[in-house]
């Protein structure tokens, strides 16, 4: 069964058939993400497969092992080194980069090298339905197979080249059977929010080694349910002059008719430590520019690392800035959201408190919200504290988020909360483990419902896929 029917049915209007004379192709419609695989032209039943760390072409068929199925599916992300391109990573959260002109399956470093490397812009294939991708540091240079193998090869206009180089997307050949993630890809740390009807949500990117990821994407939904992607709204590095990696648990908020973004940044030589940033933007999908040109938290000015910051604004207007890893500090932000009294700086750790400190305000209770363990753990958890002011002091209340290992679900934490408008419907956005393959940088987005008891306690979530 050559095809099995497998051809998304939305490609052909994504790409037209036109054959160009000449080497170069007109750029192809958007490609849809999330999970697929892909089929070579002129060897139908051969697929994009990976195995002892390199890409090939090879049959994959409905009587294949499950492992062979799952080295040919991929999920397409926008391009680690432009939205406007796009990435392909494995199921084991590795991505197909080429060096040395071979395609290979290898770890996101975060480098700008490797970004590029991994990172392939479709033009329009030889046929109706197809697809051919230009390497976007090597424009001249398409993916092709040769002998099997998938390379990297100066393009040329022959008919054979053509065909080599010519895929097909399909149904992923591993389906994922659950309704995650939240949005396709490894992502981590979501901090979930809302400006007016539409809800913004900005992640850390994940599957990076050592949690490297030296960017933030900016992500927006008017129901939860369908995202659109605005790619790189903060590089650290060109954007950023004292960091240029480790780009963790951003948290974003509306003040004085711009949007203020905190983020963690560190050093990939030299000062190891890891401060805290603020960048502002007139737009909550950026660009986002650094607004103080150093930390605003330095590296060990507070026990604990300078890690995970969040801003919650109370009624009255007043902002006051969380963060910390090992330690929990709060401080009332001035009105410029760019700097504090450190005279005024709190620190309030509970018992149980790793990181990810997260406040709302709910019926005149504030609550205070944390994630327990480490996030490599699978035991990685959400607990929770109550108080009548955003300082404190805070009761603790409890663990409301866990593991759900009857589903395969592990290390649900790192989370925040977000209100519908006009309700009192509130969710929960965290990150686990990648389904079914993940671990602690491997990560995906996931969204539940929270609910509060006739008491105004958070009854337990129960995470689901």
């Amino acid at each position: 069964m050559r095809h099995r029917g497998r051809v998304l049915a939305l490609l052909p209007a994504l790409f037209a058939a036109t054959l160009q004379p000449s080497p170069a192709r007109a750029a192809a419609a958007p490609l849809p993400t999330g999970a697929h695989s892909l089929e070579s032209l002129n060897f139908p039943g051969r697929y994009v497969r990976q195995a002892d760390g390199l890409a090939g072409i090879a049959p994959v068929t409905s009587a294949s092992g499950a492992q062979d199925k799952k080295d040919a599916t991929f999920t397409v992300i926008p391009g680690l080194a432009s939205p406007a391109c796009y990435s392909f990573q494995a199921t084991n959260g590795l991505f197909l980069r080429h060096r040395d002109w071979r395609v290979r399956l290898e770890a996101n470093t975060g480098t700008p090298t490797f970004r590029q490397d991994a990172t392939f812009c479709p033009t329009e294939g030889s046929t109706t339905g197809s697809v051919t991708f230009t390497s976007y540091n090597y424009p001249d240079r398409r993916l092709r197979h040769r002998d099997f193998g998938l390379w990297l090869d100066p393009n040329e206009s022959t008919a054979q080249f053509k065909a080599d180089s010519t895929f097909r997307l399909t149904e992923p050949w591993s389906p994922k059977t659950t309704k995650g993630p939240l949005i396709p890809g490894l992502y981590a740390d979501p901090h979930l929010t809302r400006f007016g009807g539409t809800y913004y949500l900005y992640p850390t990117t994940d599957g990076y080694a050592s949690w490297a990821s030296p960017s933030y994407q900016a992500f927006s939904s008017t129901d939860l349910v369908h995202w659109t992607a605005h790619g790189t709204i903060l590089d650290l590095g060109p954007d950023v002059s004292w960091a240029d990696n480790s780009a963790w648990a951003p948290a974003v908020v509306a003040k004085n008719g711009r949007y203020y973004l905190y983020f963690s940044g560190g050093a990939a030589t030299g000062d190891t430590g890891k401060h805290l940033g603020v960048a502002v933007s007139d737009s909550p999908t950026g660009p986002f520019h650094d607004a103080l040109g150093k930390p605003l938290i330095r590296s060990g000015s507070y026990a604990g690392q300078a890690i995970d910051p969040m801003v919650f604004t109370d009624t009255d207007g007043r902002s006051y800035l969380y963060w910390g890893n090992g330690s929990a500090h709060v401080v009332p932000l001035n009105a410029d959201m760019t700097s504090f009294d450190p005279a005024a700086v709190r620190t309030i750790t509970p018992s149980g408190y790793r990181e990810a400190s997260f406040v709302f305000e709910r019926n005149g209770v504030y609550y205070f919200m944390w994630s327990e363990n480490d996030t490599r753990d699978e035991n990685y958890q959400v607990a929770y504290a109550t108080g009548t002011s955003p300082l404190g002091p805070f009761t603790r209340r409890g663990v409301i988020l866990q593991k759900r290992l009857e589903d395969g679900i592990k290390g649900t934490g790192h989370h925040s909360v977000v209100k519908a408008p006009d309700s009192d419907t509130w969710y929960i956005a965290y990150h686990r483990f990648a389904v079914p393959a993940g671990n602690g940088t491997n990560r995906e987005v996931a969204l539940d419902r929270l609910t509060f008891a006739a008491d105004g306690s958070i009854n337990p979530v129960v995470p689901t896929l």
